[in-house]
Formats: C-alpha cells, sequence, structure tokens
C-alpha cells in the first residue's frame, strides 16, 4: 500500500491559480495510477481528474477541463494538480488517490489526508 500525502492547498482569489502536490511513499507508486477528487461542504466527494501509471494518459472531469491538469513524476513519487482560472465552485477540501485503472472508471484504493482549497469571490 501506498501513504500519500497533500499539499499546496490554501486562499486564493477567482481567476487565480493553485498547484497541489502529492507526494507517496512505498515503492510501488508507479504501479498505481493516481486520482484526484474534491469534496465541497454538504456535497459527495467526486472525482476531478486522473493519470495513468506511466503518466501518458490524463482523464478528467467536466469541470475541471481546460483549466486543470495533472501530471507525475514517478521518480520524486509525486503527482500534481495545476488548477488555473479557479472559481468560487471549486472551493472544496481535494484529496489524492492511488488507484486502478482504466483511469476513465478510476476506482481509488487508497486515499491521502486532504487540502483545503478556498477560491474567494
Amino acid at each position: 500500500q501506498v501513504q500519500l500525502v497533500e499539499s499546496g492547498g490554501g486562499l486564493v482569489q477567482a481567476g487565480g491559480s493553485l498547484r497541489l502536490s502529492c507526494a507517496a511513499s512505498g515503492r510501488t507508486f508507479s504501479t498505481y495510477a493516481m486520482g484526484w477528487f474534491r469534496q465541497a461542504p454538504g456535497k459527495e466527494r467526486e472525482f476531478v481528474a486522473a493519470i495513468t501509471r506511466s503518466g501518458g494518459t490524463t482523464y478528467y472531469a467536466d469541470s475541471a477541463k481546460g483549466r486543470f491538469t495533472i501530471s507525475r513524476d514517478n521518480v520524486k513519487k509525486t503527482v500534481y494538480l495545476q488548477m488555473n482560472s479557479l472559481k468560487p465552485e471549486d472551493t472544496a477540501v481535494y484529496y489524492c488517490a492511488a488507484g486502478l485503472a482504466p483511469i476513465s472508471s478510476f476506482t481509488p484504493t487508497g486515499w491521502g489526508q486532504g487540502t483545503q482549497v478556498t477560491v474567494s469571490s
């Protein structure tokens, strides 16, 4: 099992950018597809983006397309979520997840603790 620790959340104005990072421990990071989810207050956790083990293919929720970019560095055992043109409705706790492909139906098998993203209007 891989342990995941997110960082990079914070408070940003609408239209701004943030880059989330998720550092993994363990030797099996490159064997997992990786994803990002988010959960807003009073709402269910929802899928944001996922990336294959090699990093060659990505998949996004409609809400993230064109604004967010997921990437990974298997040497650093880190997955990133670059978020641009942020909107107040992007406010949520963002969770990193290790999981199973296919990434179009990404299945999480382990979670980080989450990092808060707050977008002010």
